[in-house]
Order: C-alpha cells, then structure tokens, then sequence
C-alpha cells in the first residue's frame, strides 16, 4: 500500500484551556483519541496481522494494548478490575467503549480531580491522562499509522505536551515493556521526529 502523508490540519483541534468545565486535558486526550480511532477506521481486513513498530506487536496487538490501557486507567478511578480486552472481537467497538468512558470521566470535575495511584506515584486522574495516557496513546496513533500506511503527522501541541512529561523521564521509560533505545535524530529532524525517536522510533 502506498503510504500516504499528508499535513496535520490544526482547525480539528480544540483551543480552549477550560470552558463550560472541559479541561484542557479532556480536549487533548479527545484529539489524539480522534485521530488513533482514523487510523483504526483504516485498517483492512489483512492489515491486522501486519507488523508494527512494536517489534514483538501486530496491528491486533498494538490496538488491543491501547485499549487495555485505556481500561486499566478507568480501573484504577473506579477502585474495579480492568475488564479483559477481547483480543481476538471487535477491537474497533471496544476502542470506542473504552475511549468514550475515559472521555466522560474527564468531563466529570469531580472524578477528574480523584487521587489515583500508578507507577508515577499518586495523581489526580485528569494529571494521569494528561501525562502517561496521552503520551502513550499519540506514540501509539503514530504507530498504527506507520504499521498501516496511513497519515503519520500528529498534533504538534500533543508531541509538544507529550515531551514535556517522557523527556525528564530518561531512562526510565525503557524498562521492559517500554519504549527502545533512543535514536539520534537529524540535524535537521523537525520536532514530530525527534519526539519519535526519543521514543525509539525510526522515522
């Protein structure tokens, strides 16, 4: 398949910090939620057993991966076990369940503002999407676009916020499971780049 690459279009995106109690957080996860569920929407029917990036993942594994991340979040808000993600179902469905719960919960101040636990330490749930879901869901959009020849350009706000939170992280974000080896960028690498391979990704 061709892979086709076409330039962020900034008029999808959402300027407003906070109006009718929507955090900027919610606006932001709402982005790059939107564009991982294009790239799902774009995945053919042979694509799914495609490799990824994610050396050891396929498209099957990658999606069910943000999926279960999207869940075991929720989880940890609502004091449940993380229902199991179908690996093998409709993935699409179970993205847009669990991203459409994440998205509610953000609009909710008050379950927003709850004190949750994590490897980062304890957080108001609003901070952990913010930070680590974020993060790991534009990383993860980038991809499945890659995986899928589909447009690779990301929300240069989110990269932006994104880089913010990994960067001082270090090392740290390589532990098994986590993101490879960083890649030295280009001299003349634009910030999407150098994002992605501080990341371990080769652009």
């Amino acid at each position: 398949m061709e892979r086709v690459h076409t330039k962020w279009a900034p008029a999808a995106i959402s300027t407003r910090r906070y109006d009718a109690g929507v955090s900027e957080t919610a606006d932001r996860y709402r982005s790059i939620a939107t564009g991982f569920t294009s790239r799902l929407a774009g995945v053919t029917a042979e694509q799914w057993t495609s490799p990824t990036p994610c050396s050891d993942w396929t498209v099957r594994d990658l999606v069910a991966h943000v999926i279960g991340i999207q869940r075991g979040v929720m989880a940890r808000l609502d004091g449940t076990e993380p229902v199991a993600v179908d690996a093998d179902g409709d993935l699409p469905e179970q993205w847009r369940e669990a991203s459409r719960a994440l998205g509610e919960a953000l609009d909710d101040e008050a379950r927003a503002s709850r004190v949750v636990g994590g490897m980062f330490g304890e957080q108001s749930f609003d901070s952990l999407v913010g930070r680590m879901v974020c993060a790991d869901l534009l990383v993860h959009s980038w991809d499945l676009a890659r995986a899928t020849g589909q447009d690779e350009s990301l929300d240069p706000a989110a990269v932006s916020k994104a880089q913010e939170f990994l960067v001082p992280l270090g090392e740290k974000i390589r532990a098994p499971g986590g993101f490879a080896a960083e890649i030295e960028p280009r001299a003349e690498a634009d910030d999407q780049t150098r994002f992605l391979n501080f990341c371990g990704r080769a652009v």
